[in-house]
C-alpha cells in the first residue's frame, strides 16, 4: 500500500504514527467545531494528548504563524498601495487575524504534536 508522506500528513491533519487517522473531529470550515480533537487515533489508537497541558506549547507555534500573517499583510499592503493609512493596516490585520484563527489553532497543534509529541511514524501501524 502507498505510504503517506510527512508533508501530506501535516497538511491533512493526520496521525503522526500511522498517518491515516484524523487528529480533528470536523473540517476546518466547521466554525462551531474546528477546535474539537479526537482523543485517540481511529486507525492505530495512539493518544493525541501525550500529557496534560501538552498543547500549551502550541501557543508559541500559533504566535509565529500569526506573526508571519501580520508581516505578510503589512508588506503586501505597503507594496500594493501607495502609503496606505494606519486604519487600512489595522483593519486588514484584524480581519486577517479573525479569518486565520481556525487555521492557526489547528495547524499549530498539528505541527506541535508531530514535532514534540514523542510519537514516531510506524508504517506497520494498523
Amino acid at each position: 500500500m502507498h505510504e503517506k508522506s510527512l508533508a501530506s500528513a501535516l497538511c491533512s491533519g493526520n496521525c503522526p504514527k500511522c498517518r491515516k487517522g484524523n487528529i480533528f473531529k470536523t473540517s476546518i470550515f466547521n466554525l462551531s467545531g474546528f477546535s474539537k480533537m479526537n482523543a485517540h487515533c481511529s486507525n492505530c489508537g495512539v493518544t493525541f494528548e501525550p500529557e496534560p497541558g501538552f498543547y500549551t506549547g502550541a501557543m508559541y507555534v500559533s504566535y509565529v504563524l500569526t506573526l508571519v500573517l501580520f508581516v505578510t499583510i503589512s508588506v503586501v499592503l505597503y507594496f500594493l498601495f501607495d502609503n496606505p493609512s494606519d486604519w487600512v493596516y489595522l483593519t486588514a490585520i484584524v480581519v486577517g487575524a479573525v479569518l486565520f484563527t481556525p487555521f492557526s489553532f489547528r495547524y499549530s497543534r498539528i505541527l506541535y504534536l508531530h514535532s514534540f509529541g514523542g510519537i514516531h511514524y510506524d508504517p506497520t501501524a494498523v
